[in-house]
């Protein structure tokens, strides 16, 4: 069997659960070189040998000029086409030494990258090696003075450090509600609840930024759980802090999910360390949840009970709730379903895996 020496750019992609647009996969000498810190993907690899090993070119001529032939993997949950985009190979020591200086290059902002997050409580507890493989993925971003880097209402597509430079929040009316500055991150909350953007980010000078893709932010998570632990502790700290802010939940209270989801109701109950019951008047049906001094101790919801229905209602953005404080005597001796964190977390998890497939 012989291979061709070729590399490939990714073109399209729907929900490929590793690769992005503008990613290069490279075969030479019967070996293939996927995106750095990237797994194989199985499929893609059998597609990727089909299309090295069939005897065709990867280039025709055609009225329209030279075509690029273009291949399809759509063998798992996402998809992803990709194109020829040239012969693989340095036929000169000149290239070779162009591409060994772009290398060079490439590691020096991949250094530049660690040192800063290395830094970082949040990737505190990832090893050097580990640490480096995440770097790979980040890009690099500049911009001006005052210049819009978020806005809201927009769809949260990266994670943001602050290599150089600052940026201010910015409330409705223009006022400045907190800066940040060199260190700091933001764009996570969007990411983990899946949210848009809740408030405008501007710079407040020059600007660099390194910056990781949604779907490389849920490879990390993936790969590194213990990353999972920090970014969803700081999503139901963010919750806490904005149902606190409007006053702790009291009996008879009462609104819609779309005003408070199911994840800040439940956080803010806990956090209260209130003994009560959530009726929740949903468009599929009803649900009853008790808690006892803050823990969950029982849900029901429609067909589901304990874990499996507390998942399902995480899921919930539309619909009524009503909260009641006190429980019967019977309901006082249930044991609790699980640590309240760890079943935020983990349905979480399980909501990503579903926008996932």
């Amino acid at each position: 069997m012989e291979f061709k020496n070729a590399i490939f750019v990714v073109t399209e992609e729907r929900t490929c659960p590793m690769y992005n647009v503008g990613e290069e996969f490279k075969v030479e000498d019967m070996g293939l070189t996927v995106p750095e810190a990237k797994p194989a993907c199985l499929k893609m690899v059998q597609v990727v040998i089909k299309a090295t090993t069939e005897q065709q070119s990867f280039e025709r001529f055609t009225q329209q000029g030279i075509r690029k032939s273009k291949f399809d993997c759509g063998g798992c949950t996402g998809l992803i086409r990709f194109e020829f985009k040239k012969e693989k190979g340095f036929a000169t020591l000149q290239m070779k030494l162009l591409a060994a200086a772009e290398q060079r290059e490439k590691m020096k902002h991949m250094d530049q990258f660690f040192d800063l997050i290395r830094c970082l409580d949040v990737f505190e507890s990832l090893d050097d090696d580990s640490l480096r493989d995440l770097s790979a993925l980040l890009h690099l971003k500049e911009y001006g003075d005052n210049k819009i880097v978020l806005k809201k209402g927009d769809p949260g597509t990266s994670l943001y450090i602050i290599l150089e430079g600052k940026v201010a929040v910015m409330a409705d009316d223009g006022l400045t509600l907190s800066e940040m500055g060199i260190g700091e991150i933001f764009g996570e909350m969007s990411l983990l609840s899946g949210e848009p953007v809740t408030t405008s980010i501007h710079t407040r000078a020059k600007t660099r930024l390194a910056t990781l893709s949604s779907k490389d932010f849920k490879h990390i998570l993936n790969k590194y759980p213990v990353l999972q632990v920090f970014f969803y502790r700081m999503l139901v700290d963010r919750a806490q802090a904005n149902t606190m802010h409007s006053g702790t939940i009291s009996s008879g209270m009462s609104g819609e999910l779309a005003e408070i989801n199911t994840v800040d109701l439940f956080q803010l109950i806990n956090s209260s360390q209130k003994t009560g019951q959530v009726e929740l008047d949903l468009e599929d049906g009803q649900a009853h949840v008790l808690f006892n001094e803050g823990e969950l101790i029982q849900a029901r919801y429609n067909t589901l009970a304990g874990k499996d229905a507390v998942f399902a209602l995480l899921a919930k953005r539309t619909g009524r709730f009503t909260y009641t404080s006190g429980i019967s005597a019977e309901a006082e001796k249930l044991d609790v379903l699980g640590g309240f964190m760890g079943l935020i977390m983990e349905g979480m998890r399980r909501l990503d895996e579903q926008d996932e497939q």
